[in-house]
């Protein structure tokens, strides 16, 4: 059985979409991130990015969310384009064009909005910025077409809507509605079936919510080096 290592954030929530699409069977572990769980050396020795989410499918080990999506549809052959250059290409660039691009400067922008110990205006400004515009770029991707793949939908879906779901926290409650084309997209996949089911493995476990300073040390350890 899959061993699927989670928290409550974006990108185990994309891993535990295909999971619950697909119907592979999978022990959830909880990865209490405020709790410091993901610094365990037994965690490490499966990721040593001390992130979540990792899979262990017997002797192998996939770690990174973009990583594991590529992994279980190229296992399972579900959600994957068609087997061609052109859409190899395609799925390929769309999926690290999430992974280098909407990941890293959505977390930048909830990190300096909502966790950074000061105000910063200049990193709030460029984090914002530039998430904004690589959520437009998206957007317009799908102005023309239903998903981010053309008329299929795909892992690439699954890892846009871990992200753009949280839009509203990402950079205001105001954003959804200016990017209707993605809205659309998270609303019909957060109306799935299994994105119900994806949402609701947060309450399996009771994570720690409370962002107290356990919650940053562990969260944000760059915040306390030196003390």
């Amino acid at each position: 059985m899959l061993k699927f290592y989670y928290n409550t954030g974006p990108n185990p929530m994309k891993v535990a979409l295909f999971l619950e699409e697909t119907g592979l069977e999978y022990e959830p572990v909880p990865v209490d991130s405020r709790k410091g769980d993901q610094h365990k050396p037994e965690y490490k020795a499966l990721n040593p990015n001390a992130k979540a989410p990792t899979l262990v499918d017997g002797e192998t080990v996939v770690f990174d969310s973009n990583a594991i999506l590529l992994y279980l549809g190229r296992k399972t052959g579900q959600f994957m384009p068609p087997a061609n250059e052109q859409a190899e290409g395609e799925m390929l660039s769309w999926l690290m064009f999430v992974a280098t691009g909407i990941g890293p400067y959505s977390g930048q922008s909830v990190h300096f909005r909502h966790h950074a110990p000061e105000e910063l205006s200049y990193p709030i400004k460029r984090y914002v910025y530039e998430a904004r515009r690589h959520y437009k770029i998206l957007d317009d991707r799908l102005a023309n077409q239903p998903y981010m793949l053309g008329s299929g939908y795909s892992i690439v879906d699954m890892a846009v809507w871990g992200w753009a779901r949280l839009i509203p926290f990402v950079l205001g409650p105001e954003v959804p509605e200016q990017m209707p084309n993605l809205k659309r997209l998270v609303d019909e996949i957060s109306a799935r079936p299994a994105g119900q089911r994806a949402e609701a493995i947060k309450e399996r476990f009771g994570f720690k919510t409370e962002m107290d300073e356990e919650g940053r040390r562990n969260m944000f350890p760059s915040a306390f080096a030196g003390q």
